[in-house]
């Protein structure tokens, strides 16, 4: 079945970067559009990125300039490199593949001083 790892999460200072990871697997990854998705407290979902089968991007303003998706179809994984974090992205940031209704754990990312 459809699985989805998301790691890479901690605490940073404002600033600071993190790099997540999502390991996928029950699906023939290279064919998915990738997304990250994240959830901060009383919040809803909402999207930060997604990268194509070819590996065009799109970003959400708000992370647009400080936020990098990438992909490693070999390693079927997904990567956010997130540089310039802000207080406003803390948050529980999810990976999904485009057209799957599912969800990993999530990895926990807090930007605080």
């Amino acid at each position: 079945q459809v699985q989805l790892v998301e790691s890479g999460g901690g605490l940073v200072q404002p600033g600071g970067s993190l790099r997540l990871s999502c390991a996928a697997s029950g699906f023939t990854f290279s064919m998915y559009v990738m997304r990250w998705y994240r959830q901060a407290p009383g919040k809803e979902r909402e999207f930060v990125a997604r990268i194509g089968i070819g590996g065009s991007t799109y970003y959400a303003d708000s992370v647009k300039g400080r936020f990098t998706i990438s992909r490693d179809n070999g390693k079927n994984a997904v990567y956010l490199q997130m540089n310039s974090l802000k207080s406003e992205d803390t948050a529980v940031y999810y990976c999904n593949a485009m057209g799957k209704d599912t969800w990993g754990q999530g990895t926990q990312v807090t930007v605080s001083s």
